[in-house]
C-alpha cells in the first residue's frame, strides 16, 4: 500500500513538473505597420483572464501555455492567433480602415475617437501622405471635404475653408498642436515652414476652436503631428524628378535603443527653368525628434525643426498675357526667403490611470525677407522706366510655456482639461526703398538700386505677449451622449516702438496696446451602433495683426475680430465598415471684422466695422469594397456674403465676397490587386466651381476640372511611381482676381495652375 501511494505521489509531482514547464513567458513588441512607431497601451491576450498591456515603448511580457496569442489597439485592426516563439516577437498591426475608430488628437489635446469629438475633423494618414507622393501640402488637404488649399506656386499657398480663397489671418497652422508662427504676426504662406517629410499624420479642424487654441483658429486649424521614432531600426530614402524641372529628395531614418527613440526627417527640393518665367525656388527642410520613456509613467519629447526657403517672386499674370498662353513674367529679381526654427520640449507625467499632467517649452526664430513683386508701383506717369519697390523684413522670436493636466472622474464618465500659456515673442519690421528700371521694350522690371539717403520706410520692434488659461469638461449624462464645454481666456499686449518719426509709411508712433478675449464653445455627440450625430456652437477670434495697428500715423482703435459658428452633422458606418459618409451644415458668422472706412475728410482708418456671412454643407463618401477597390469623393457647397461692408467709402452689403466658389470637389478611386501584390493604381478628380472676381459681383472666372493619375509598385523594399498630374494639361487659373482704382481702370491677375507633370521616382526603404 505504502508502495502504491509513493508511486502516485511520483506521478503527481511529476505531471505537476510537466504543466509547470509548459507555462512559458513570451516577449514582443508592437508596432504601426505603417509608420513603424511603437504602440502603447495594446491589449495582448491567450483569454480574458491571461493578458498584458504593451508598455510606452511597445514592449510585453505574457506568461502562458499556449501557441498563439491576439492583440487589440484603439486605432487598429485586432489580429488573433498570432504564432510565437522564444524569441522577441515582432508583431505590427494595421491601422484601421473604419474611419469612427480612428483616434484623433486636435480636438482637445487629448486622445480620443473621431466619433466622439463633436467637431467637423478629417485625418489625413500616414499611408495616404505615402501613397499620394505629394510635393506640395495642397495635395493632400485639398482631399479633405471644406478644403481647398490655393497653391501660389512652390509651396506658397493661400487658404479657403469655410471661408472664400483668401490671405486673411483666417487659419490656424500647428505642429503637434502648438502653433508654428506667433499670433499676431500671421503669413497665409506659413504652411511652407512645415517639414513634409515628418509628418505621422495631418488633421484638420473646420470650424473654430479658438477655446482651446486661441487667436486665428477661426475658419480651420490645420495640424501636423510629427512621426515619433520607429520600434526598430528603419528608414527610408527617395527621389523624384518630373518634366517642369522640379526634383525633391527626401530621407528618413530612425530607431529605439532602450528607453530611447530617435528619429531625422528631411527633405531637399528645387525647380530650375520651370514653364513660368522667374518662378526658380529651393528649399531645405530638417527635423530631429528625440523620445525619452524610462518607465510608463513618464516620456519627454523634444523637436527640433528647421526650415530655410527661397523662391523667385513671378507675380500673376495679366490678362492679355492669360488669354495669349505667355508665361513670361515682369520679373527678374523678385523674391521671398524664409528661414524657420522651432524647438519644442514636451515633458508628460502620467500619475495614475485617471490623471496626467504636461509641461511644454517652446522657441521660435523666424524671418521673412522679401523683394516682392506686389509692391513695385510706377513713380510717374511721365517716366515709364522708373518705377519704385521695397525690400523688407519680418522676423520674430517666440520663448513660450504651456502647462496641461488632464483628469479623468468615474462619474459619468466625465474629464476635465485645463491648461495655461505665457507666450513672448519680440518682432521687428525693416523696410527699405529701392529705385527700380524697366525695360520697355522686353516688358521687364531689369534691375533696383538703394537711394543714398532717406531710403528707409519701417523700423519698428514689438514686444508680442499673450497669456492664456482653457479649460474644458467633457461628461457622459446618458449612454452614448456625450456634451462637451470649454472656454479660454487671452489677454494680449503689443508694445510698439518705432525707430522713425511717425508718417504714412513708417508708421505711427510708439504706444502700447491690450485686448482679452474669451472664446467659448459647446457641442455633443450621439452615437448608437454605427450612426452618429453631433452639433456644436463655437467662437472664434483674431487680434488684430500688427500692419492693421501700426501702419497708419494715427492707430486705430481696434478689437479683436468675431466669428459665431453654428453647426450640426453626423455620420453612418454601413456593412462591417466598407460604407461610410459624414456631413456638417455650419453658419458661420463674422462680426466686428477690421475694414478700412472712409472719413469724414476723405481720409480712410481701419476700423471694426465689417459683417459676413459663410454658410455651406461639407460631405464625404468612401466605399471599400474589399482589399482591392476604394472609391471616395468629399464636396462642400457653400455661399459667403457680405452683410455690412462699405470699404472706403463703396458699398458691397449684399454681394458674394470674391473667391469663393459655390461647389468644390474631390473625388478618387483607388485600386490595389490581390494578383499582384505591391501594385497600386488610382485616379483623382479635382474641380472647382464658377465664382465672382471682384466684390461687385460684375466678373466671374469658370472654374477648372483636372485629372490625375498615380501610379505605384513596391517590390520588396523597392518602390517605383510614376504620378501624372493634370494628365490632360488643362490650362487654367487656380485663382483669378480683378480689382478697379479709384479712376475707373481695372486689373486682372490669374494665379497659374500646373501644367502636365510627369513625375517619376524610387524609394528605398531599409530595415526591420
Amino acid at each position: 500500500m505504502r508502495r502504491y501511494i509513493l508511486f502516485c505521489l511520483l506521478v503527481s509531482i511529476g505531471l505537476a513538473k510537466t504543466e509547470a514547464q509548459q507555462i512559458r513567458s513570451v516577449k514582443g513588441k508592437v508596432y504601426n505597420a505603417i509608420t513603424k512607431e511603437p504602440i502603447s497601451g495594446a491589449l495582448i491576450y491567450e483569454s480574458p483572464t491571461i493578458k498584458t498591456f504593451s508598455n510606452e515603448n511597445g514592449s510585453f511580457v505574457l506568461s502562458f501555455n499556449g501557441n498563439s496569442i491576439a492583440i487589440e489597439a484603439n486605432g487598429y485592426d485586432t489580429r488573433k492567433n498570432i504564432p510565437v516563439s522564444q524569441e522577441e516577437n515582432a508583431v505590427e498591426l494595421v491601422p484601421t480602415q473604419n474611419l469612427l475608430e480612428q483616434v484623433v488628437v486636435t480636438s482637445n489635446r487629448t486622445n480620443e475617437k473621431r466619433s466622439e469629438a463633436p467637431i467637423a475633423i478629417a485625418i489625413i494618414s500616414k499611408q495616404i501622405v505615402d501613397e499620394t507622393k505629394a510635393q506640395r501640402m495642397d495635395q493632400l488637404l485639398n482631399k479633405v471635404s471644406g478644403v481647398f488649399m490655393v497653391n501660389l506656386g512652390n509651396e506658397q499657398h493661400e487658404m479657403s475653408i469655410r471661408q472664400p480663397m483668401t490671405t486673411k489671418s483666417l487659419f490656424l497652422y500647428m505642429e503637434d498642436g502648438i502653433p508654428i508662427r506667433t499670433t499676431g504676426v500671421y503669413n497665409h504662406n506659413a504652411l511652407l515652414e512645415m517639414n513634409l517629410a515628418s509628418a505621422r499624420s495631418i488633421e484638420i479642424i473646420k470650424g473654430p476652436s479658438s477655446a482651446f487654441y486661441g487667436g486665428e483658429a477661426i475658419a480651420g486649424a490645420v495640424n501636423v503631428i510629427t512621426q515619433s521614432a520607429p520600434a526598430y531600426t528603419s528608414g527610408t530614402v527617395s527621389t523624384q524628378i518630373n518634366n517642369t524641372g522640379y526634383k525633391k529628395t527626401d530621407l528618413q531614418l530612425g530607431s529605439t535603443v532602450g528607453n530611447w527613440g530617435i528619429i531625422a526627417s528631411g527633405y531637399y527640393a528645387s525647380r530650375k527653368n520651370g514653364p513660368i518665367e522667374h518662378s526658380d525656388f529651393n528649399k531645405s527642410a530638417f527635423t530631429l525628434r528625440s523620445d525619452y520613456k524610462p518607465n510608463n509613467q513618464l516620456s519627454w519629447i523634444n523637436t527640433l525643426a528647421y526650415v530655410d526657403y527661397y523662391s523667385d517672386m513671378t507675380g500673376a499674370l495679366d490678362s492679355i498675357k492669360y488669354s495669349q498662353k505667355n508665361l513670361s513674367s515682369l520679373q527678374s529679381f523678385t523674391y521671398r526667403s524664409v528661414s524657420a526654427l522651432r524647438f519644442k520640449s514636451i515633458i508628460t507625467q502620467k500619475w495614475n490611470e485617471k490623471s496626467s499632467s504636461s509641461l511644454s517649452f517652446l522657441y521660435r526664430d523666424n524671418s521673412v525677407k522679401q523683394n516682392p513683386s506686389y509692391s513695385i508701383a510706377s513713380t510717374s506717369s511721365k517716366t515709364p522706366t522708373l518705377f519704385k519697390g521695397q525690400l523688407n523684413n519680418n522676423s520674430f522670436k517666440t520663448n513660450s510655456i504651456i502647462a496641461q493636466h488632464t483628469q479623468n472622474f468615474d462619474w459619468l464618465k466625465s474629464k476635465l482639461i485645463t491648461g495655461a500659456s505665457l507666450d513672448y515673442s519680440p518682432q521687428t519690421y525693416f523696410a527699405q526703398f529701392i529705385s527700380i528700371t524697366k525695360d520697355v521694350a522686353k516688358n521687364k522690371y531689369v534691375s533696383y538700386s538703394k537711394p543714398s539717403k532717406d531710403s528707409i520706410l519701417s523700423h519698428y520692434h514689438t514686444n508680442i505677449v499673450n497669456i492664456a488659461t482653457y479649460i474644458d469638461y467633457e461628461i457622459s449624462p446618458l449612454k452614448n451622449l456625450k456634451i462637451v464645454t470649454a472656454v479660454r481666456y487671452d489677454a494680449f499686449k503689443y508694445d510698439f516702438n518705432n525707430s522713425l518719426k511717425a508718417g504714412a509709411a513708417s508708421g505711427a508712433p510708439s504706444s502700447t496696446t491690450t485686448f482679452e478675449r474669451i472664446t467659448p464653445k459647446i457641442g455633443f455627440t450621439y452615437n448608437y451602433n454605427s450612426l452618429g450625430i453631433y452639433g456644436n456652437y463655437s467662437e472664434g477670434y483674431v487680434p488684430p495683426q500688427i500692419t492693421e495697428l501700426f501702419n497708419s500715423v494715427i492707430v486705430p482703435y481696434l478689437q479683436p475680430q468675431t466669428f459665431k459658428n453654428y453647426e450640426i452633422g453626423g455620420w453612418i458606418s454601413l456593412n462591417g465598415s466598407k460604407l461610410y459618409a459624414d456631413w456638417s451644415l455650419y453658419q458661420l458668422d463674422g462680426t466686428n471684422e477690421i475694414i478700412s472706412v472712409k472719413q469724414p475728410d476723405l481720409s480712410t482708418i481701419n476700423q471694426n466695422a465689417g459683417k459676413t456671412s459663410h454658410r455651406g454643407i461639407e460631405y464625404g463618401i468612401n466605399y471599400h469594397p474589399n482589399n482591392e477597390w476604394l472609391f471616395r469623393i468629399s464636396g462642400t457647397n457653400a455661399k459667403h456674403t457680405y452683410i455690412d461692408n462699405i470699404v472706403k467709402g463703396i458699398n458691397y452689403n449684399g454681394k458674394e465676397i470674391s473667391g469663393a466658389p459655390h461647389f468644390i470637389a474631390n473625388a478618387e478611386l483607388s485600386y490595389k490587386p490581390t494578383y499582384l501584390k505591391g501594385l497600386r493604381v488610382s485616379t483623382e478628380w479635382q474641380h472647382q466651381a464658377k465664382y465672382f472676381t471682384d466684390d461687385l459681383n460684375k466678373y466671374t472666372y469658370p472654374g477648372f476640372d483636372i485629372c490625375n493619375i498615380r501610379l505605384g509598385y513596391q517590390l520588396k523594399k523597392i518602390e517605383l511611381w510614376i504620378n501624372a498630374l493634370n494628365v490632360f494639361d488643362a490650362y487654367y487659373a487656380v485663382y483669378s482676381t480683378k480689382s478697379s482704382t479709384s479712376k475707373g481702370s481695372s486689373s486682372y491677375a490669374y494665379n497659374m495652375g500646373d501644367p502636365r507633370e510627369i513625375t517619376l521616382g524610387v524609394a528605398y526603404r531599409f530595415g526591420k
